[in-house]
């Protein structure tokens, strides 16, 4: 099938391509908001404007997120994360609830609730450092202990997931020595807690 268009001119043919084109843009746009608000539960109302006392609740509304944000208003490590770390770390069940409360963090991934506790100075509080370039601290420890078999964490950084030496003054990787999750955090210092 043919269309005889020549009693445009061009003048017309330019504002009918610009109003097709205007229309196709349009149309993209509303096919795009509707997949976003079904693949994104954050981009509801009810989600936005919502509040949660419960890590569970808003962990599972929420989806994922770094730490919680104002939609979570119930105290900073709730009781239940504590118990849950207390029963990860393998405390006996008497062992006081305090010690797992003070430097806890909490977080949500895939609508599930982890935590991490700094104990031993574990970085609980940043990402994985990945980075398989030498830093300015292992760079000067190397400097001052050349061929030392490793390089300390307070040289290397905690969040490294490698371990490193120096071979002479220079810093070389011997292994990686951790995982990092999804969102980036080094995987074996965070536990999934569940509400019971």
């Amino acid at each position: 099938m043919e269309f005889n268009l020549s009693w445009l001119d061009s003048n017309g043919s330019r504002s009918l391509k610009f109003s097709l084109i205007l229309l196709v843009l349009v149309m993209s746009l509303v096919s795009c908001k509707g997949e976003l608000d079904q693949k994104d539960p954050d981009t509801s109302n009810e989600v936005r404007d919502a509040t949660y006392s419960d890590p569970f609740s808003f962990c599972k509304a929420i989806g994922t997120i770094d730490s919680p944000d104002t939609r979570y208003v119930g105290p900073k490590v709730p009781d239940v994360i504590a118990l849950g770390l207390q029963k990860a770390f393998g405390a006996p069940p008497d062992a006081t609830l305090d010690v797992f409360i003070r430097g806890t963090y909490w977080r949500c991934m895939n609508g599930k609730v982890y935590a991490c506790n700094v104990g031993a100075n574990l970085p609980c509080a940043e990402k994985a450092d990945t980075s398989k370039q030498p830093n300015e601290g292992m760079i000067n420890f190397c400097n001052s202990n050349p061929d030392s078999e490793i390089i300390p964490a307070y040289a290397a950084g905690r969040a490294t997931v490698y371990d490193w030496s120096c071979n002479g003054t220079k810093p070389q990787i011997v292994k990686e020595v951790t995982k990092v999750d999804a969102e980036g955090y080094i995987s074996n210092i965070w536990y999934e807690i569940s509400p019971n």
